[in-house]
C-alpha cells in the first residue's frame, strides 16, 4: 500500500480524505494544499503525513500543489482542532476551516503582514485646498493631510471612513501607499487606582503565569473588571508574551480596542466579521508570526495562533453569542479553556452574571473564583424597584409610573434607557373585527410589523411583505398592532417627550458598519436623552449621564418553557441594570411586570444575582439538567413531515440500548415549521458526559448511512444552549 497524506477538506462530511503526495514539494501537517475534489478543486489542510493508504494507487488522486512553505497551523492548534471536532461531533474539515480567515481558505498567496497605508495624492491636496469636497470626504482628506494612516488607525479615528475612501480613490484623490513601519505607540491613558479586590485578583492570576489555571472573575457591574484585564495584559506584555481577549459582540470591540491601545502602548489586533477579509488575514498572520502581542476578537478569534501565549481572557463569559449555532457548533468559551490547557497558560473568565456552568465548576473546584464586590468610592449600586402593571392603564405598554420617572429624569438633564428585547414596531398585527392576524406562511408564526418600512417581517426566516391597508380576511379597516417592539416604544416616547432626542439602538438601526458607535457618539454627555434598545445595549457601555433604566417585557422570561429562561432573565436584568449610575450620579432601575410576587424576581432584587443563581443551580441539580446533566440534540428538517418523522425514528432506533442514556423524542421542534420546512428533534441526555459521548460518537457516523438521511437536513448540537 502507498503512503498518503490525510487531508481535511471544508465539506460537511465526518471524514478525512487520502491523497497521494504532490509531484513537487513536501507537505507537512498544518500546511494548506490544493487538491482535486469531484469536478472542482479545493483547499484543504494536511492533518497527517506518511499514512498507509486504505486503497490502491489507482483510486487515489494526487495533491496538485502545496500552498505553504511552512505549516500555517502549529501543532497546538492542530491538536486542539482535532479534539474540538471529536467533542462537538463536527465534520473535521469544517473545524479546520473555521481556524482560518476566509482569505486563507483560498488558493491565493499569503498577504503581506504589514498593512498598506492610505495617503493623499497631489490631486487630493489640490482638492482640499480648493474646498471641492464636502462632508465625510473632506474630513478624510483633512485627516490624511496630517499623516498617512493604515485602515486600522482610520477605524479608530474615523469609524465611517470607508465609503468616503472609495469615492476619493475612484477620483484619484487618495491612494494606497507602501506599508508604514510599525507605529510607535505610547501609553497616554492614566492608570486608575486599584482597590484591594482588584489587586488580589491581579496577583492571583499573575502567580499562575506559565501554567494552566482557570479563574472566574465574578465582578458586579462597575467594579472594574476591565482594569483587571488591562493590568494583567500589561504584565503579560512585560514577559514578551501574547494575550487573547474575547468579547461576545462586535459592538463591544471598537470601544475596547480604543481603550487597550490608549493604555498599553502597543498595536492591538482586531478579529471580527465586520472587518475586511484582508485585514482579518493580516492580523491572524501577525499573531502567528509573533509580530503582534495582543488580539481582541469575537467568537472566531479563539482560533488565533498564539506561538508565545501568555494569557487568555473571555469577557462576558456567560454570553450565548460564544456558541456557534450553525455548521461546526463549537463554544468559544469552552474552546478557550481547552487551548489554555494545551498552551499551559491561565485563562480568566469574567462576568457580572456568571453562567451556571462556570459557577458549578467553581463549586466542584475546577475553577478558582475571584470576586469584585465593591465599586469605586464615587459610585453606588442602582436602586431597583418593581412596577406592578396589574390594573394599570398602559400607554403603548408603558405604565404611568414609568413615564413619570422618565419625565423626572429628563427634567434633571439626565439620560434614560428603556430596554425591550424585541425589535420592530409590534410583534402581531391583528384585525379587531374578525380576529385575523398576520402570519408567516413559511413558519406559521406571527409576522412582526415594522412601521418605518411599512412592512411585515418574519424574524425567523426574514420573509417580508407589505403591510396590508385592510384586513385580507374580512376587508375591515380596524387593523391593530398588538404588543410593543423597540420601534413602537421609540414612537411613543418621541411623542411624549418631544423636547429630547430619542435614539433607537437595535439590529435595524445598526446595520451599517460603525453605526452603533456613531449613534452612541451622537449623545451629548451632559444633555438629556432617551435610549430605546435591545440586548445590544445590555453590557459594556459606559454612559456617565445615564441614571434611569426601565426594563419592559420582563414577563416573557418568567413564563417561558425553556429551562434556561430564568438564568437568561436574571443575567439580562442585572446587565441592563448595570448601565445605570456608573458615574457619580445615583442610578435607578424599574422593572415592569404583571407578576411582582414571582420568587425569581424577589430573590434577584433582595439578595442579588449570586443568590438567584444558587437557587437556579439547586433546581438544575434536582432535575439533572445542565450543568449537572449533559445533552446532545439531533435536529432535522425537510419539506415533508413524513421524511422528518422517518429519519428521527430510524435515528432513535439506532441508539444503543441501556440505562446510561435518557431519550426525549422523536418530537416536533418547539417551532415545528420554519422557512417552509418541517422541523423535528431528538434529545439525548445523560448524567455522565463520558457515557454520552461514548454512545453518540459511533451513532453520529451511522446517521449519515441511514436510508432516510438523504431526504432531510440534519445536525448534531453537543451541549446545546437553545433547544429551538
Amino acid at each position: 500500500m502507498p503512503f498518503v497524506l490525510r487531508i481535511a477538506l471544508p465539506v460537511p462530511l465526518p471524514t478525512l480524505f487520502d491523497y497521494l503526495p504532490p509531484a513537487n514539494g513536501t507537505a507537512s501537517a498544518g500546511s494548506r494544499v490544493l487538491v482535486p475534489f469531484g469536478r472542482n478543486k479545493s483547499v484543504g489542510v494536511v492533518v497527517q503525513v506518511n499514512v498507509p493508504a486504505q486503497v490502491g494507487n489507482a483510486k487515489l488522486k494526487r495533491v496538485l500543489r502545496v500552498l505553504d512553505d511552512a505549516p500555517l497551523l502549529d501543532a497546538e492548534l492542530m491538536q486542539t482542532l482535532a479534539w474540538a471536532a471529536d467533542y462537538w461531533l463536527g465534520a473535521p474539515g469544517e473545524a479546520y476551516a473555521n481556524a482560518l480567515p476566509l482569505l486563507l481558505r483560498e488558493d491565493k498567496p499569503l498577504p503581506e503582514t504589514q498593512e498598506p497605508i492610505w495617503q493623499l495624492t497631489i490631486a487630493g491636496r489640490s482638492a482640499l485646498d480648493a474646498g471641492s469636497r464636502r462632508g465625510s470626504s473632506r474630513v478624510l482628506l483633512q485627516t490624511l493631510l496630517a499623516a498617512p494612516l493604515s485602515a486600522a488607525e482610520l477605524d479608530t479615528s474615523l469609524p465611517d471612513w470607508r465609503p468616503a475612501a472609495r469615492r476619493l480613490a475612484d477620483a484619484d484623490l487618495i491612494e494606497r501607499g507602501e506599508p508604514a513601519p510599525a507605529p510607535n505607540f505610547f501609553p497616554h491613558a492614566p492608570k486608575l487606582a486599584l482597590h484591594t479586590e482588584q489587586e488580589t485578583a491581579i496577583a492571583a492570576v499573575t502567580e499562575a503565569f506559565g501554567r494552566f489555571q482557570p479563574f472566574l472573575l465574578d465582578g458586579i457591574t462597575g467594579s472594574g473588571k476591565t482594569e483587571v484585564y488591562l493590568s494583567l495584559i500589561e504584565r503579560t506584555l512585560a514577559q514578551g508574551k501574547q494575550t487573547l481577549l474575547l468579547v461576545p459582540e462586535i459592538g463591544l470591540a471598537p470601544q475596547t480596542v480604543r481603550r487597550l491601545r490608549e493604555r498599553l502602548g502597543v498595536p492591538v489586533e482586531v478579529l471580527h466579521s465586520n472587518l475586511a477579509e484582508g485585514e482579518r488575514a493580516r492580523a491572524w498572520l501577525r499573531m502567528r508570526a509573533g509580530e503582534a502581542k495582543v488580539v481582541l476578537g469575537t467568537r472566531s478569534a479563539v482560533f488565533t495562533p498564539l506561538p508565545h501565549a501568555g494569557l487568555i481572557i473571555v469577557d462576558e463569559e456567560h454570553d450565548g453569542a460564544y456558541k456557534q449555532q450553525e455548521g461546526f457548533r463549537y463554544h468559544a468559551r469552552d474552546l478557550a479553556l481547552v487551548r489554555a490547557r494545551a498552551l499551559q497558560v491561565p485563562v480568566l473568565l469574567g462576568s457580572a452574571t456568571p453562567s451556571l456552568e462556570s459557577l458549578a465548576n467553581v463549586e466542584a473546584g475546577r475553577y478558582r473564583a475571584l470576586h469584585l464586590r465593591s465599586r469605586p468610592a464615587a459610585t453606588h449600586p442602582p436602586q431597583v424597584q418593581i412596577i406592578d402593571m396589574r390594573a394599570q392603564r398602559l400607554e403603548h405598554g408603558l405604565s404611568p409610573a414609568l413615564l413619570h420617572a422618565v419625565g423626572e429624569t429628563i427634567a434633571r438633564g439626565e439620560q434614560v434607557l428603556v430596554f425591550r428585547n424585541r425589535r420592530g414596531y409590534a410583534p402581531v398585527l391583528l384585525c379587531h373585527h374578525c380576529g385575523w392576524h398576520a402570519e408567516c406562511p413559511r413558519c406559521e408564526h406571527p409576522l412582526t410589523l415594522h412601521a418605518a418600512w411599512r412592512k411585515l417581517v418574519c424574524h425567523h426566516c426574514d420573509l417580508q411583505a407589505p403591510a396590508p391597508p385592510s384586513c385580507p380576511a374580512c376587508g375591515g379597516q380596524d387593523l391593530k398592532p398588538q404588543g410593543q417592539g423597540t420601534e413602537r416604544l421609540e414612537e411613543a416616547l418621541t411623542a411624549h417627550f418631544q423636547q429630547v432626542p430619542v435614539l433607537r439602538i437595535d439590529r435595524e438601526t445598526t446595520r451599517r458598519r460603525d453605526a452603533f458607535e456613531q449613534l452612541l457618539g451622537s449623545l451629548a454627555e451632559d444633555a438629556p436623552a432617551i435610549l430605546v434598545g435591545t440586548q445590544m445595549l445590555a453590557k459594556g457601555h459606559d454612559l456617565p449621564n445615564l441614571t434611569l433604566v426601565a426594563i419592559v417585557g420582563v414577563d416573557e422570561g418568567l413564563l417561558s418553557v425553556d429551562f434556561r429562561a430564568g438564568e437568561r432573565l436574571a443575567q439580562l436584568t442585572v446587565q441592563v441594570a448595570g448601565r445605570a449610575g456608573r458615574a457619580r450620579k445615583p442610578g435607578r432601575v424599574l422593572l415592569q411586570t404583571h407578576h411582582p410576587d414571582h420568587p425569581l424576581l424577589h430573590t434577584l432584587l433582595a439578595q442579588g444575582y449570586a443568590a438567584a443563581a444558587k437557587t437556579l443551580l439547586a433546581e438544575r441539580r434536582q432535575t439533572r439538567l445542565p450543568p449537572y446533566g449533559h445533552q446532545v440534540l439531533l435536529r432535522c428538517d425537510a419539506h415533508q413531515r413524513a421524511a422528518v418523522d422517518a429519519f428521527l425514528a430510524e435515528a432513535c432506533a439506532a441508539l444503543p440500548a441501556g440505562d446510561a442514556l435518557q431519550i426525549a423524542g422523536p418530537m416536533p421542534a418547539p417551532m415545528p415549521l420554519r422557512a417552509g420546512r418541517q422541523r423535528g428533534q431528538l434529545l439525548i441526555e445523560s448524567a455522565s458526559r463520558r457515557d454520552l459521548h461514548a454512545a453518540v460518537r459511533p451513532w453520529s457516523v451511522q446517521l449519515a448511512q441511514l436510508p432516510s438521511a438523504r431526504k432531510v437536513r440534519w445536525s448534531l448540537d453537543v451541549d446545546p444552549i437553545d433547544l429551538y
